[in-house]
């Protein structure tokens, strides 16, 4: 049986941001930028709030029908990442550190994450980006990811698009690398913390499937 999936709209956004805090909680990444369990319990919802109206802003949402799974993607341009500028007139990107305010001033990870997964971004090529994806605890190993993840790639293979994304995990690398994508560049260290791994996929050919 095939997975229902939808564009997610406004109305949408308090069941995302608790389905993105629900799903990340335990994540290494969040665990490194919000440490301590009681601290990330109140701070870490803020942060995929965030997430969730930059992508609703400026990407898209899919869905799952039945909400218990979400990707959030961004099309990315032929220039305007890995060179630390908002892509318009040099000038240095503020974004991290509008997120860093809205979220948690006094925590600097917070910034730091986004401007060190910038640096590692590729540039040149436009290509969709897969910002997180995430499924509900109860519902993880069903194939939610792998539908949602694969509903765009059968996008990108009709186009001609590449995708690119960084895991969070070795778990999730290893979903990642079994839908075609493949590490491109080094691993990022977080400081005194986890890695993460930037993955790169080509557009494919048809296969029949």
């Amino acid at each position: 049986m095939g997975v229902a999936i939808r564009t997610a709209g406004e109305e949408d956004r308090e069941p995302v941001v608790r389905l993105l805090d629900e799903a990340f909680q335990d994540d290494p990444v969040s665990a490194w930028v919000f440490p301590g369990e009681e601290y990330r319990r109140t701070a870490h919802p803020k942060l995929m709030a965030a997430f969730t109206d930059i992508v609703l802003a400026q990407g898209r949402i899919d869905v799952t029908e039945d909400g218990s799974a979400c990707a959030l993607w961004m099309s990315a341009p032929a220039e305007g990442h890995g060179d630390d500028t908002d892509g318009s007139d040099g000038a240095p990107d503020d974004g991290p550190a509008l997120v860093r305010e809205a979220v948690d001033p006094e925590n600097e990870r917070v910034e730091l994450i986004g401007r060190l997964t910038a640096d590692i971004h590729p540039s040149g090529r436009a290509h969709e980006y897969l910002w997180m994806i995430g499924v509900a605890p109860r519902r993880q190993g069903e194939g939610l990811g792998t539908a949602l993840v694969q509903h765009v790639l059968d996008r990108c293979d009709r186009e001609g698009l590449p995708a690119y994304l960084e895991a969070s995990s070795a778990r999730s690398r290893k979903l990642y690398e079994r839908l075609g994508f493949e590490l491109v560049g080094e691993p990022l260290d977080l400081p005194d913390g986890p890695r993460m791994w930037p993955m790169w996929r080509e557009p494919q050919a048809a296969t029949g499937r």
